[in-house]
C-alpha cells in the first residue's frame, strides 16, 4: 500500500486517541509510539483529525506539482465539489486564484460525477443487479477490498468521479497533467494505485498553504449555474439526489460513517438486504465532512447549506464515454488478520489481570471497544498490555499497598486540616492503635503533638528525621513531615528507634561502669606504687647509712 500518512514520533504521547477513533483498528503501538499499519489502513483520515499532538502527517505533493508547472507541463486541476464549502466561493474565483499559481486550467470534478452517476443509472436499468454499492469513496472501496472481499460483487465496477474527470481532461488535452484537489487522504492512494488517471493529489490544506505562501487571496464570489446538479455529490445522499432515473423495484439508501458502512455490509452479506442501490461514504456527512476540510471552517450544517444552495437543477453538459472505458475492477487486498482462538484470548486476558468476565471492564481507555478486542490486538502485536489503564492502576495500587503495608516505618497521611486520612500497621503499632477506623477522619492531635505539622504548614519547609521521645507511648522516634502541595496532603514518616535508644543507653551504662572500674584499678595501682616507693626509699636510706659506717671503719684502720 502507498504510504500517504506518516508519524512524527516525537509528538506521539501514547494517548491512544487514534486507536479509539480508527474504525478498523489499523494502529500499532510499539515503544509507546503509534504506527499506522498500511496493509490494514483504509485511509479514512480519522487518526489525522483527532490527534491532539498533530503527530500524523499527510504526505505532501505540493513540491511535485510545482515541478510539473515549472517544467512547462500543461497542468489542469480537477477541483472536488466540496471546495464550495471549504472556500465559500465559486469556480470562477478559484480558477483566477489557481491561475496565479501557474495552472493551465481548473474544472470541477462534479463533471466527472455526472458521468459516474449516469453509469450507475444504466447499471440499475440494464444490469438489474440485486445490490449495487457506489464506488466513489476510495476508503469504502478499501474497506470492502480488505475486510469484506465477499462483498466485492456488490461494489459498482465504475471509476470514481476523480478518475472519470481526469480521464476526460486527458482525452481533450492529450499532453495534459492532472491534479486533483479535495478534502480526502485516500485520493492520494487512489491516484497511485490506479496510475494513468491522476498525476498528483493535493488536499485543501496543501493548496491553502501554497496560496498563502504566494500571498494569493481568493475572492468570495459564488456564481449560480443551472447545469451543475452533481455539485451535490459531496453531501450525504448527494449521489441519490442527482439520479433522475429511479427504478421502481429498487430501494435507494445513503449511508455515511465507516461504522455504519460496516454494519450495512454485514447486513448485505447476511442476506437480509435485496434490490438496493446503496450510496456509501466513509466520512460522516460525506465529503463535506472529510478529514481535510480545513479545521477552522464552518460546521457540517453550514457546509451542507453551502453545497445545496450552490448546486443547479440540471446535469453538466458532458460527453458520455462508452461504459467499457469507465469500468474498473477491484482486487482483494491484504487486510484483516486471522483471529486468535478463545484459548489464546483467555491466556492474554489473564496476563492483563482479567481472570473472570467481571474483570473485563470494556472501558475503552486503551482505544478498543472491549477487553477481548484489545487481547486480539495484543495477539497480533498491535497493542501492549501496558495500554490497559485499569490494569496499570491496579498494579500501581497493589505495589504501593504492598510497600505501605510491609514497610517497618510508620506512615500517616493527613489533609491540611490535620485530619488523619490513612495510617499503616507500623504506625498503629507505634501509637498503640487497635484499628485504622479508630482514628481515620479524626484530628491528629488525638495521637500526636501537631506542632511539627503546623510548623511545616506555616514555614513551607519539610522536616526530616526530627528526634523525639513520645512519653505517652514510651517510644523514641525519628519523625519526618512532608507537605504535598499539589494534593494538599501531609505525609508523616515515623521510624521507631526505641530499641536503638535502649541499646545506646546499655552501651553508655557499660561504658560508665568500665570507666569506674578502670578508675578504681588505677587508684589502687597508684597506692601500691606509692607504698612500694616508700619502702624502697627507707631501705635505700638504711643501706646508705650502713655503707657509710662501713666506709668510715675501713678508713679509720
Amino acid at each position: 500500500m502507498t504510504k500517504c500518512l506518516t508519524l512524527k514520533k516525537s509528538n506521539c504521547k501514547n494517548c491512544h486517541k487514534c486507536v479509539r477513533h480508527c474504525p478498523v483498528k489499523s494502529i500499532k503501538f510499539s515503544g509507546n509510539q503509534a504506527h499506522i499499519i498500511e496493509d490494514e489502513c483504509i485511509l479514512c483520515g480519522q487518526c489525522f483529525v483527532v490527534c491532539p499532538q498533530n503527530a500524523k502527517e499527510i504526505v505532501n505533493d505540493t513540491e511535485a506539482v510545482k515541478v510539473m508547472i515549472q517544467s512547462g507541463e500543461k497542468v489542469f486541476v480537477s477541483l472536488a465539489p466540496s471546495y464550495a464549502a471549504n472556500y465559500d466561493t465559486g469556480i470562477d474565483a478559484m480558477s483566477k486564484a489557481l491561475a496565479k499559481l501557474g495552472f493551465c486550467g481548473v474544472e470541477e470534478t462534479a463533471r466527472g460525477a455526472a458521468v459516474v452517476k449516469s453509469e450507475y443509472e444504466r447499471m440499475i436499468r440494464e444490469e438489474k443487479r440485486d445490490i449495487i454499492i457506489s464506488s466513489c469513496c476510495h476508503s469504502v472501496n478499501l474497506l470492502i477490498q480488505k475486510y469484506f472481499p465477499e462483498a466485492l460483487p456488490f461494489l459498482a465496477d465504475v471509476v470514481s468521479p476523480m478518475q472519470a474527470h481526469c480521464m476526460d481532461i486527458k482525452k481533450r488535452y492529450p499532453d495534459a497533467k492532472t491534479v486533483f484537489v479535495g478534502p480526502c487522504v485516500s485520493k492520494k492512494d487512489e491516484a497511485l494505485r490506479y496510475p494513468g488517471y491522476v498525476d498528483a493529489v493535493l488536499t485543501f490544506d496543501e493548496l491553502s498553504d501554497w496560496m498563502r505562501s504566494e500571498n494569493i487571496e481568493i475572492e468570495h464570489k459564488k456564481e449560480y449555474k443551472e447545469e451543475s446538479l452533481t455539485r451535490l455529490f459531496p453531501t450525504t445522499g448527494g449521489i441519490l439526489k442527482t439520479m433522475t432515473e429511479r427504478h421502481p423495484d429498487y430501494t435507494y439508501i445513503a449511508i455515511d460513517g465507516v461504522e455504519n458502512c460496516i454494519s450495512a455490509i454485514k447486513e448485505i452479506l447476511s442476506g437480509n438486504i435485496h434490490s438496493c442501490f446503496i450510496e456509501m461514504s466513509a466520512c460522516v456527512g460525506s465529503c463535506i465532512g472529510g478529514p481535510i476540510m480545513e479545521k477552522h471552517k464552518a460546521s457540517l450544517l453550514s457546509n451542507y447549506l453551502n453545497i445545496i444552495n450552490f448546486a443547479g437543477k440540471k446535469d453538466f453538459n458532458v460527453s458520455r464515454p462508452d461504459m467499457f472505458s469507465i469500468k474498473r475492477s477491484f482486487d482483494i487486498l491484504p487486510g484483516a488478520q486471522k483471529q486468535p482462538s478463545d484459548y489464546e484470548i483467555t491466556d492474554i486476558l489473564r496476563r492483563m489481570g482479567k481472570f473472570r468476565p467481571s474483570d473485563e471492564l470494556n472501558c475503552g481507555t486503551c482505544g478498543y471497544n472491549t477487553c477481548r478486542e484489545k487481547a486480539a490486538a495484543i495477539y497480533h502485536g498491535k497493542a501492549e498490555i501496558s495500554m490497559c489503564l485499569p490494569f496499570l492502576k491496579e498494579k500501581a495500587e497493589s505495589f504501593s499497598d504492598m510497600v505501605v503495608k510491609n514497610t517497618p516505618n510508620g506512615l500517616i497521611v493527613l489533609n491540611e486540616e490535620l485530619e488523619v486520612q490513612q495510617i499503616n500497621a507500623a504506625a498503629r503499632n507505634i501509637l498503640n492503635i487497635r484499628a485504622a477506623s479508630d482514628i481515620l477522619g479524626d484530628q491528629v492531635v488525638r495521637i500526636l503533638d501537631p506542632k511539627l505539622f503546623l510548623e511545616v504548614l506555616h514555614t513551607g519547609k519539610n522536616i526530616y528525621d526530627r528526634h523525639l521521645f513520645l512519653a505517652e507511648y514510651k517510644r523514641y522516634i525519628e519523625q519526618s513531615v512532608i507537605h504535598d502541595r499539589e494534593y494538599h496532603l501531609l505525609l508523616c514518616v515515623m521510624r521507631d528507634i526505641t530499641d536503638l535508644e535502649a541499646e545506646k543507653e546499655r552501651k553508655e551504662r557499660i561504658s560508665r561502669q568500665t570507666v569506674e572500674v578502670a578508675d578504681k584499678v588505677v587508684d589502687k595501682q597508684m597506692r601500691i606504687v606509692q607504698e612500694i616507693a616508700s619502702l624502697l626509699g627507707e631501705t635505700a636510706a638504711e643501706t646508705k647509712i650502713a655503707l657509710s659506717k662501713l666506709k668510715e671503719s675501713i678508713s679509720d684502720e
